[in-house]
């Protein structure tokens, strides 16, 4: 089964799901403390149809959720990517994130939302890339301000209360510039 890497890091490489990973990913959709924030519960067939979500997604959209393997174990440990959204009517490029419990603190998910967000920009047609937090979750909320992200403005979700954190394509430019 030949496995599509997307992104490389350091530490990570993000490549396309395949069914296989349906087990490795419920130890982190399946965590009821890594998913609190998340609106739904899941199970095995859960797992299994975000998967399949996400590879229909390659497809139609040609980018995704993609897996995240950590180099030094071997091992599927989360999913990073980006995903279309709808905020206030208006269809927006989203990096999420969800990582296995036992690894975080580390800078992994943040490794991996970077990767994600200069693909993004460098890629793909955007003028802006958001991520959708719970303001309470303070680990994410954190990953998206280290992803250069500030909060742009609030959005229910679900009836749910979110944080829709935003990087502008030119601020990107300009960290990026900086940096050379």
């Amino acid at each position: 089964m030949t496995m599509k890497v997307v992104l490389e890091t350091p530490r990570l490489v993000l490549r396309e799901f395949v069914p296989a990973d349906a087990d490795a990913l419920a130890k982190v959709l399946c965590d009821p403390e890594t998913m609190k924030f998340f609106p739904m519960r899941f199970d095995r067939a859960a797992v299994e149809e975000w998967i399949a979500r996400n590879l229909r997604r390659y497809d139609t959209d040609g980018h995704g959720l993609w897996a995240i393997d950590l180099k030094s174990m071997g091992e599927m440990i989360g999913d990073c990517g980006i995903t279309v959204q709808e905020v206030g009517g208006e269809p927006l490029l989203e990096i999420g994130y969800h990582l296995r419990r036992d690894l975080w603190g580390q800078g992994l998910a943040t490794e991996a939302a970077r990767a994600c967000r200069d693909f993004g920009f460098a890629e793909l047609p955007a003028d802006c890339m958001i991520s959708l937090v719970r303001p309470e979750n303070v680990a994410s909320c954190q990953v998206a301000e280290r992803n250069g992200m500030t909060i742009w403005k609030e959005t229910k979700r679900v009836g749910l209360r979110h944080s829709v954190y935003r990087i502008l394509k030119e601020e990107w430019e300009a960290g990026a510039a900086s940096r050379d």
